[in-house]
């Protein structure tokens, strides 16, 4: 059940046996006729996954002291 007017978030990432592309794990078409906002899969929350994904790498490489913060490697 979804709230009239909720934003939903899908961060789900499915590949179904015998069809092309991928689906979220939140029913869209159902989903967009209630929530005021739907984020949509492919191209919704991926590339800010990846971001933070990058981010938190090169944090814990630095808290290891694997990078140095700022320094180049040239």
């Amino acid at each position: 059940m979804i709230k009239p007017g909720a934003v939903v978030i899908d961060a789900g990432y499915n590949r179904v046996p015998g069809r092309s592309g991928t689906i979220g794990d939140v029913h869209f078409e159902t989903a967009s006729q209630v929530a005021s906002y739907i984020t949509p899969v492919p191209g919704g929350v991926g590339p800010m996954t990846i971001a933070m994904l990058l981010r938190n790498t090169v944090e814990a490489a630095e808290r290891f002291g694997a990078l140095s913060a700022g320094s180049s490697s040239t």
